[in-house]
């Protein structure tokens, strides 16, 4: 595996090479002009001097994302040069055989794997080669966020964990599992943490109203890997951080009242509003659905199905 990510992708991005791959998409002449100037609109400081945007696209502007996309796709099409290049099925299957690197590309922004069959030194070459792939574009590869690992040893990417491990459950088997990294999981925990000081909300309510979203969304980010016991483990955190919030807010009570008043049944809820329970989302893995998945939208040419 080779893991990487690209060094200050929105500042070094060369603006005469993503216009080149914009024109190449774009034919309108007055978005065209509209792209240019937002790349050489320059910066502001906040000492209100004004810096000229020579390379780069504005940070956390509405076009950067996009801008950047379209650069990034030098290694999309260098990669499926390559992969494309190797043939059919079979023939893939017999340079492997014959101990040939075989190698295909994952994407998302500027983070991205690219999934070698060979060697470590096969791995390592590509250092050089993706490195030239991105020059062109002006951009170069993060030292501290790249490197070569074997699927065995895992990785980060999007917030998972993704590594072979012993298979639960069936002796001598390895399977490849996708779970929460550690980074993912310290930071529903701060963010639950945040939320839960004594001073941050007046009532229950209000605790539970910014809570609930921010569980809620973590879990169905997550639910689609191996996280059963992740949910657990946040919920477990979540629910005793909020009986510690209550503890602090009613001094005077000891446990056994502030149970019966506030904790019905040890459910958390205050005018109608209920603590949102990780442990009871659906994890939901995604199955194999072969190599080419059709659309929706392709129009068929048969009758119409009969209505159900």
């Amino acid at each position: 595996m080779f893991e990487a990510d690209i060094t200050a992708c929105f500042d070094e991005i060369d603006h005469t090479a993503l216009m080149d791959r914009v024109r190449d998409r774009i034919a309108d002449k007055g978005v065209l002009a509209l792209v240019k100037a937002f790349l050489g609109a320059g910066v502001l400081s906040e000492d209100g001097t004004s810096r000229e945007t020579i390379t780069g696209t504005p940070q956390r502007g509405i076009l950067s994302p996009l801008l950047a996309n379209i650069a990034l796709c030098v290694l999309d099409e260098h990669f499926t040069r390559n992969w494309e290049a190797l043939g059919p099925e079979w023939t893939r299957a017999k340079r492997r055989r014959a101990a040939e690197p075989a190698m295909r590309l994952i994407r998302y922004a500027d983070d991205f794997v690219v999934m070698i069959a060979g060697t470590r030194n096969d791995a390592e070459a590509l250092w050089d080669e993706v490195a030239a792939v991105l020059a062109a574009m002006g951009l170069r590869l993060s030292e501290h966020k790249t490197r070569v690992c074997h699927i065995h040893e895992g990785f980060d990417l999007l917030g998972w964990r993704i590594q072979r491990r012993a298979w639960r459950g069936r002796a001598g088997k390895r399977a490849v599992y996708t779970y929460p990294s550690k980074k993912s999981l310290r930071s529903i925990m701060d963010k639950v943490r945040l939320l839960t000081r004594r001073r941050r909300h007046r009532t229950l309510t209000d605790l539970l109203r910014r809570l609930n979203p921010v569980l809620r969304g973590w879990c169905n980010y997550f639910r689609h890997g191996v996280s059963s016991r992740t949910f657990n483990y946040v919920d477990h955190f979540a629910f005793w951080r909020i009986v510690s919030w209550l503890k602090k807010r009613h001094v005077a009570l000891n446990m056994h009242t502030l149970v019966r008043r506030h904790l019905p049944d040890w459910r958390i809820t205050d005018d109608g509003i209920e603590m949102f329970r990780p442990y009871t989302v659906n994890i939901e893995r995604y199955r194999y659905r072969g190599a080419k998945i059709p659309t929706p939208w392709t129009t068929t040419t048969g009758p119409p199905a009969p209505a159900a």
